[in-house]
């Protein structure tokens, strides 16, 4: 084995740097948002920005424990550390405290911990362990299925509390599934849903699956060679379409559109699948699959938004897709947050004198809708500064990731670039309006001390593992 190398010397100061002065930049403003002057002289650990600041002294005597740690430590303990992962969400689920219509908390004393914050890092450190292990191959479909169901394991747990801003951040580990091999095929099924996922929501399911029906004819009509075979499939589709509207005019109850449309698929189908096997169309059968799973999905999308989904939630999806304006209701938040924003201008009001800020207009302003109080104060001058220092560190960890030298460091780097990207641009975005309302916070910035520390965790792992990189595994 190689000799020991010097951490200290090896250590990504770039980074830590980044992280220091995002720690900073959020205090300030949490501490702006809670500032009067009243209380100006005063400073108490029972105020928001007095927790935070403990909350930052610990952060630093943990991030020193991360990287006075081995290196092997985290590569080792991957599983056990997952499996306690599970055991405490499972158990928040059943003792834990509800707090804003989510039991995501355990709390002891004057302590609240809430375990889906550490659970990410956690999920990165066992994803990492299993992508190297060896002869693991994401060509595999075995492989793809086990690595999938590693992320969406505490997710499933996570939304049960329910908490659906922190679940969907695990999604965002598909960015490392592509990067070690994934093929492209999943990864545009993936983009294809979330297109179809938005669509069901704007439009009509008779639409939908009408324009899917239409997608699939045009796709056999490119890929058969043999017109005459596409011309048949098109008939028959044609003749039952037709036999079902008018049997809808002799039933007494009538036949919907929708429920025509799909009869005539499932139908045709499977009269055509005859066709397909003498002919050999292999093609045939892929695009029926893509009809059935599309049309099941969008049923499953309209189930899920309307029997699972929190009526908050419905509404904030539907003012940010317009299907309805709510500005005194649901969509009072982000009303409020682009009001803050924009009177902030090219250079801000100034710190401290945020009127918005000032006068709670924006609720959850030092937790989720920190970014407001940056743009009210600082301006678009100070919101390019922080979103230019998430950028250098997003880009620094990118080059760190593709600087290791085994398969751990990169596959658990890129699992700390994609939460990051997630949490930043999700965050960002439901602040503009871009996004609907989730909750997540913004890394560093926002007010919390489960969230400075899992982040803080999650970045000093990979500042550790990176440098011990030279060492011999």
């Amino acid at each position: 084995m190689k000799s020991r190398t010097n951490i200290l010397a090896n250590i990504d100061w770039i980074i830590i740097i980044l992280y220091l002065l995002l720690v900073f930049l959020g205090w300030i403003n949490i501490y702006s948002v809670e500032y009067n002057e009243e209380t100006a002289g005063s400073f108490s650990f029972a105020s928001r920005h007095g927790r935070q600041l403990l909350w930052i002294i610990f952060a630093m005597i943990i991030a020193g424990i991360v990287v006075i740690i081995d290196s092997k430590f985290y590569m080792y303990l991957a599983w056990p550390l997952y499996i306690f992962m599970l055991f405490l969400l499972i158990s928040v689920l059943l003792i834990g405290k509800e707090i804003h219509g989510s039991r995501s908390w355990f709390v002891l004393g004057g302590f609240q911990f809430q375990p889906s914050e550490f659970a990410k890092f956690i999920t990165a450190l066992v994803l990492a362990k299993y992508l190297s292990s060896p002869n693991m191959s994401l060509k595999s479909f075995k492989s793809i299925i086990q690595s999938v169901a590693l992320i969406f394991i505490p997710a499933i747990f996570i939304l049960l509390q329910p908490d659906t801003g922190s679940s969907l951040v695990y999604a965002s580990l598909f960015i490392v599934l592509y990067r070690e091999g994934l093929p492209g095929i999943y990864v545009l099924i993936g983009f294809s849903l979330m297109i179809l996922f938005i669509l069901t929501l704007v439009f009509n399911k008779f639409v939908v699956v009408a324009g899917i029906t239409g997608i699939a004819f045009l796709l056999y009509f490119f890929l058969e060679p043999r017109k005459k075979l596409f011309l048949n499939g098109f008939i028959i589709f044609t003749l039952i379409a037709g036999g079902l509207a008018i049997l809808g005019l002799i039933l007494p109850g009538g036949l919907s559109n929708s429920v025509i449309l799909i009869l005539s698929l499932v139908i045709s189908g499977i009269i055509y699948s005859a066709l397909a096997y003498i002919h050999k169309l292999k093609h045939i059968v892929a695009i029926f699959l893509f009809v059935a799973g599309s049309i099941i999905f969008v049923f499953s999308v309209d189930y899920v938004f309307n029997n699972i989904l929190g009526d908050h939630q419905q509404k904030r999806i539907n003012v940010v897709l317009g299907i309805e304006s709510d500005p005194l209701g649901s969509g009072y938040n982000v009303n409020q947050s682009k009001i803050a924003i924009g009177s902030g201008g090219m250079w801000g009001k100034g710190f401290l004198r945020g009127t918005q800020t000032k006068f709670n207009f924006v609720p959850e302003q030092s937790t989720d809708f920190i970014f407001c109080t940056v743009g009210e104060e600082w301006g678009f001058a100070g919101s390019l500064v922080l979103i230019s220092l998430f950028l250098l560190l997003l880009f620094r960890v990118l080059f760190i990731a593709e600087r290791q030298k085994n398969k751990f460091n990169r596959v658990y780097a890129y699992s700390v670039f994609s939460i990051l990207f997630f949490h930043f641009v999700i965050n960002i975005g439901m602040t503009i309006g871009l996004v609907p309302v989730i909750g997540i916070p913004l890394p560093f910035i926002s007010y919390g001390g489960s969230s400075l520390w899992a982040f803080t965790i999650l970045i000093f792992i990979l500042v550790k593992i990176d440098a011990s990189r030279t060492e011999s595994l």
